[in-house]
């Protein structure tokens, strides 16, 4: 999704030449050689325990473990202070590719390779707020498998990803590109009707690098033309989808707004629902059998509405979003006390990437404790994602380590502001002390 439309490639080389630069000066840090953390507390995102007077060991781009200080095995340590060290944090639903100040009819104006290099500061924007791992949930061209492969490559600096490559969809429904009249005969790349078109979108996406599966089972906020409770492919058509993705070892993530589309996602086998706006009592239950995810965007209501017409919206879209933000968050109260596995996801891309975090107090004022919104952005998304090395501090996993001022446990807005990031081993941000 991309918002607000700007001009231009000479806006943008500083930057790209700024995170060149970066990634130069990241690689050159990096080290065989081992070395320690210190700070005030260290926390077990699984149990919630605070450890103090311990380091964390780092040998490469590894965690060797979580000693008392007393036995660190180096003397090369870097003592950050009065701050909490945690895993890097992780947003399961993102749109790194394209302008975040472009939407509705805005969008139009720029083209895939426009879109990339957009994604090299989204991506460098989203690791410097201390998200080191992302799920990027649908981008044309392949676009988001070239800035993952560039950021693997050690070509820009950004986040792990998962991603999708071009979202399925029907014809006219959310998926598709609504804004251009007849004349054009204009249809977005991941558009398939029908079994045969479904199961080669499907094949095409992974054969080019796609690693998850995007679909629409409902119609959408920002989309023109498409109704929120319309749901989309039948049921016969996304149970073909889960059975070939998950043959090829893909998840599935089906974006659905309405009841009845989330419901019948959730009986098709999808691994997570994204969005889940409308979900009823009885979707809430179907979720808890199934062990499906929910990935409830539930801060970018607010954004868009305080954005209107002046970001570029659609006023269909403000109209949808004013009907669907404040059902989708008592659908959030509900589902967690239900016991449904919630996984962190904000939508980014839909708001200026950078602010992710800010979904953290609404979580808690609608229902987690502080460790349970943490565990949604680390334990839980990184067994969603299949990240098996991402998601909390222990030996053998990459050094994916930030660092918040106080205690996010007793202030969950701290990690809006993380003064220290390091993602594989080396140091991507750190504020200085004065």
């Amino acid at each position: 999704m991309t918002r607000f439309t700007r001009q231009l490639p000479h806006r943008l080389l500083p930057f790209i030449l700024g995170c060149f630069l970066a990634s130069v000066t990241a690689i050159a840090q990096s080290t065989d050689a081992l070395s320690a953390l210190s700070a005030a507390r260290i926390l077990n995102v699984e149990t919630g325990e605070l450890l103090r007077d311990h380091v964390i060991e780092i040998k490469g781009n590894r965690i060797q473990g979580i000693v008392r200080a007393s036995n660190a095995s180096t003397t090369a340590v870097i003592d950050l202070g009065d701050v909490t060290l945690l895993p890097g944090l992780i947003d399961a639903h993102v749109h790194l590719t394209g302008d975040a100040e472009a939407q509705g009819y805005q969008g139009l104006a720029a083209s895939v390779p426009r879109n990339t290099l957009f994604g090299v500061k989204n991506a460098a924007a989203t690791l410097r707020a201390g998200f080191t791992t992302v799920r990027n949930v649908g981008a044309d061209g392949f676009a988001d498998v070239a800035l993952r492969d560039a950021i693997n490559e050690g070509d820009i600096v950004g986040p792990r990803m998962r991603v999708s490559g071009p979202s399925l969809g029907i014809t006219g429904g959310h998926c598709d590109n609504n804004l251009l009249p007849p004349q054009y005969d204009h249809s977005s790349m991941g558009v398939a009707d029908g079994a045969a078109e479904i199961l080669k979108n499907l094949r095409r996406n992974r054969k080019y690098g796609a690693d998850v599966v995007k679909i629409c089972a409902t119609g959408g906020v920002l989309s023109k033309g498409t109704a929120i409770g319309d749901a989309q492919y039948s049921s016969p058509e996304m149970a073909l989808i889960v059975n070939e993705s998950h043959r090829r070892g893909m998840k599935v993530a089906a974006h659905a707004h309405g009841t009845a589309g989330i419901k019948a996602a959730i009986v098709a086998g999808v691994d997570s629902i994204e969005h889940a706006s409308l979900i009823d009592d009885e979707g809430i239950k179907l979720a808890a059998e199934h062990n499906t995810s929910l990935v409830m965007d539930i801060f970018v209501s607010d954004f868009i509405l305080a954005g209107g017409e002046a970001a570029g919206f659609l006023p269909e879209s403000l109209a949808k979003e004013r009907m669907v933000g404040a059902a989708q968050r008592e659908g959030f109260r509900k589902a967690h006390a239900a016991g449904v596995n919630i996984v962190f996801g904000t939508d980014a891309g839909v708001y200026t990437h950078g602010l992710n975090a800010r979904q953290f107090p609404y979580m808690v004022r609608f229902g987690m404790s502080e460790l349970e919104a943490i565990q949604a952005a680390t334990t839980k998304a990184a067994e969603l994602l299949d990240f098996d090395e991402v998601g909390s501090l222990k030996a053998g996993h990459f050094a994916d380590i930030i660092a918040v001022p106080n205690n996010p446990l007793t202030d969950i807005s701290v990690l809006q502001t993380p003064v220290f990031v390091m993602k594989n081993g080396q140091v991507i941000h750190q504020v200085k002390k004065p």
